[in-house]
Formats: C-alpha cells, structure tokens, sequence
C-alpha cells in the first residue's frame, strides 16, 4: 500500500490500541523482541499492529491462524525493516502458513518457505518457529524469506534491496560480491558464519547473510567485519552491541554449523 492513501490509512492503524494479548505473546514467544532497545520499542509495535492489519494471513493445509502465529510472524518481518520503513513490505499482500513442511506438487523437495514474485510469502510454522528457538545457528526461515521480499522491493530478485542513497550501490556491489564468490569457493571464515545455501546465487546470499546478521551478529562482527557495516548501513541498528548486552549473552562464538539440509527458496 503506498501514496497518499497508503499513508493515510497506516496513520488510522498506528491510531488503533494493540491488544494486550499480543504484547504478551511478544514476550513470550519472540525471543528478540526484549532486545530491543527501549527508545525503539514503541515503533516497533507500531509498525507489527499495522503489518498485521494491512496483510492476509492464510492457513494452509489444516493451518488455523492463530494471534500467537500471526505476531510471531509479523514480529520476523518488522525486525528488518524497523530503521526502514514498511513501504518495503508494500508489494506483500498475503503470507500463507503451512502446519507443517511442504512440497510442491512433484513432491520432491521439503520447502521451509518462499517468497513469490505475486506479493505473497509461504512458510511452514514450524520451520519458524524452530529458527526462532535456535537463534545462533544463524538459520531463520522467516526472516530468510522477508529479506527475499525486501530484495524484490526494487523489482527482481538479485541480492540487491533498494538502498538507501544512490552513493550506497556501488561499495555495496563490491562487498557483497566478493563475500558471496567467497562462500563459493568454500572459504573457511565465510562458512563459520554464512550458511552453503547463500552460495547459490546473489539473491540468496543476500538472504543468508540478512539471517546471520540478525541472529549471529557478534560473530559477522568479529570475523566478517566489513559485510557486518555494509549489512548495519543498510539494515540500520547495532544487532551485535545488543546481542552483547543481553544477560542470555556471553559474546562467545562457535561455528553453528549444523549439517543440514537446507530447502529454503
């Protein structure tokens, strides 16, 4: 939803109390949520009330959709653009939530999740729910599949969102690039902190390491610092200065590598 009309109808939502039951649920059930800072967390809600009452939240294959499945989901979704703006989500209309992890219809091949070319992305919940309970294997499917559509923003699918000044694209270009032909050719620092999976083309590198940024930042920090700034230019926010001040965190790292099979798209 975009113009003049998009911006009126966002300002009547933020408007809207959220309800106290979905406060709770951020508590409960969205392990970043408490890392956010203080002087972000209004914004925050404001942005999740408003991304759920503007998308279409189906159910699936016997999928019933749930609050606690509807803000754990829009949740995923703020985190990367809340020093953006959710123009980014604005080609998004629906997001279609399986119970369990599907196929396509040649049943070869389990799918977590899909951002499609039509304003609309597909997760299995508990593919998400599972990334979510194992933050520092830096492999998070809804987040995977959100950085997809903020990838589409600017109309395709090539590892490059719409950034936010033009002056942006060019050291963005050169240092995504020479990280992604990295993890091709299987460079040993690349794989402690990006999944194999980022190395099949720029648009899921981009995702794979959108996923390592929020969830493994201290560890891009310290051995990738430089796709760590790029990422942090882009994204806004300083993932690893609160990892590190989180009372669960002690800023130790290992490689999170858990040898499985990824069949994320």
């Amino acid at each position: 939803m975009s113009g003049l009309l998009g911006r009126l109808n966002r300002w009547q939502l933020a408007r809207r109390p959220i309800p106290e039951t979905w406060l709770t649920i951020l508590q409960e059930s969205v392990p970043f949520y408490p890392l956010i800072s203080s002087e972000m967390r209004q914004r925050f809600v404001e942005m999740l009330k408003i991304f759920i009452w503007e998308k279409y939240f189906i159910g699936a294959g016997g999928m019933v959709i749930t609050d606690e499945v509807r803000v754990v989901i829009a949740a995923c979704a703020v985190r990367l653009v809340l020093y953006l703006d959710l123009s980014y989500y604005d080609k998004l209309s629906e997001i279609v939530v399986y119970p369990y992890v599907y196929r396509h219809l040649d049943g070869e091949v389990a799918v977590l999740g899909e951002a499609r070319n039509w304003g609309t992305v597909v997760l299995s919940w508990p593919a998400v729910l599972q990334g979510l309970a194992s933050p520092k294997k830096g492999h998070e499917t809804a987040t995977h599949e959100f950085a997809h559509v903020l990838d589409r923003a600017d109309g395709v699918f090539d590892g490059t969102p719409k950034l936010r000044a033009r002056a942006d694209y060019k050291p963005w270009a050169e240092i995504m690039s020479r990280h992604y032909l990295s993890l091709r050719k299987g460079d040993p620092m690349e794989e402690r902190v990006l999944r194999q999976y980022g190395g099949i083309n720029e648009a899921e590198f981009f995702a794979v390491a959108t996923e390592s940024y929020f969830e493994r930042p201290q560890l891009m920090k310290e051995l990738v610092p430089d796709l760590y700034a790029e990422l942090q230019a882009f994204y806004g926010g300083d993932p690893a200065s609160l990892e590190c001040k989180s009372a669960a965190s002690s800023c130790s790292h290992g490689d999170g590598q858990s040898g499985e099979k990824d069949s994320v798209h």
